[in-house]
């Protein structure tokens, strides 16, 4: 399995215990919009720091690239399931 670079789209930072204020880059996300039952929509990652960086923020947001591994497809008659 290949690690893939991080594709970094936001930041944000932790108002409280329930509420984080982000903001999200579009350019950085639009070739990763993926469509299912005619919805669009972007997978992300949104990560808690333990330290704000030198502006402040301390939620870092990243797009989730994460693909299932595909399995090769068998068309030999003896791999019968029975």
């Amino acid at each position: 399995m290949n690690k893939e670079e991080t594709i970094y789209c936001g930041s944000g930072k932790v108002m409280s215990d329930n509420w984080l204020k982000v903001t999200i880059n579009p350019a950085k996300i639009a070739e990763y919009i993926q469509e299912y039952n005619g919805n669009k929509f972007v997978k992300l990652n949104i990560n808690i720091k333990p330290e704000p960086d030198q502006y402040g923020k301390n939620v870092s947001i990243s797009v989730d690239t994460w693909k299932p591994e595909e399995k090769a497809v068998s068309n030999d008659s003896n791999d019968l399931p029975f």
